[in-house]
């Protein structure tokens, strides 16, 4: 029973996670519309960092240079990857947005297949094909608030996480998550603070709503989000995990919807499910095949 009551919570904790994900694509969208992108993300990941650096104090003093080369990278594309869709954000809409970066689930099979030689398998490339004909469809007919360069932005966006979670998969097997993580936060914190210091852009913002954008996005779907990830991750069955995690692009449609009144077309509508579809797809296949036999003798 105990073991039960900790798979729910995991779930339920991730369902949350998703959820906040999905909340900060328009609350971000507005932000930027206030603040300039660098100094944002400046902001977001030094308080991130600072906040995660308080419980992982002795991860880090025990982090090999290889662990801190490794961070390093980590960082790079994680920042990358939030450089390209915080851009992204200010030339296209919320829901597309979400979707886009939904991809990275996709392409991670892909990129591990031309990086890393990795087998990708049937189903990887089908799922390709079949979330590019949906980002067509999402992107290339118009509407929605929606832009051409914003959305291929996103999908820089996509194709970074991807490659971040292939790197991950390499760091973490001999150094400690904790630490690896305040160094990537710390990357991208700091390279946006170099970069907003060096355009003049650099400011300590004077809104609520961007402090409560600051806030949501540091604390909870930074810091606090990726915690409970790596928390569900022990507990809860893979397939679980990565059917809820899709979720996210989902959750940024709705909440599109809610605060900025965005909707889609009929068109944009079928996009977005084949992309969904996808996600979905390339994560639960793997899972639903039986399982080979043992040879005999």
């Amino acid at each position: 029973m105990a073991a039960l009551t900790r798979e729910h919570v995991a779930e339920l904790a991730l369902i949350g996670v998703a959820a906040v994900w999905g909340l900060t694509f328009p609350i971000v969208q507005d932000a930027v519309a206030l603040v300039p992108v660098m100094t944002f993300l400046a902001w977001r990941f030094l308080l991130a960092a600072g906040i995660v650096a308080l419980f992982a104090i002795q991860p880090l003093r025990s982090l090999s240079p290889a662990g801190l080369l490794y961070g390093a990278i980590l960082g790079a594309f994680l920042t990358a990857g939030y450089v390209f869709q915080t851009l992204g954000l200010e030339r296209t809409s919320a829901s597309n947005a979400g979707f886009i970066t939904g991809l990275f689930v996709v392409l991670t099979p892909i990129f591990g297949a031309m990086v890393f030689r990795h087998k990708a398998g049937a189903t990887a490339w089908i799922a390709a094909a079949v979330s590019a004909f949906g980002l067509l469809l999402l992107s290339g007919v118009g509407g929605g608030g929606s832009s051409a360069m914003g959305d291929a932005l996103v999908f820089l966006c996509a194709c970074s996480f991807a490659l971040h979670i292939l790197f991950s998969d390499r760091a973490v097997k001999g150094h400690e998550v904790t630490a690896l993580l305040v160094v990537q936060l710390l990357v991208c914190g700091l390279f946006s603070l170099i970069v907003a210091v060096a355009t003049g852009g650099m400011e300590v913002p004077d809104q609520e709503s961007v402090w409560l954008a600051l806030a949501i996005t540091a604390i909870a779907a930074s810091a606090i989000g990726f915690f409970i990830q790596l928390y569900a991750q022990r507990h809860a069955p893979p397939a679980r995990t990565a059917l809820i995690l899709a979720s996210e692009p989902a959750f940024a449609g709705l909440f599109a919807y809610l605060i900025k009144g965005e909707t889609l077309s009929a068109i944009n509508w079928l996009g977005a499910i084949l992309i969904l579809g996808a996600i979905v797809a390339v994560e639960l296949v793997p899972y639903m095949r039986p399982p080979r036999p043992l040879p005999e003798g």
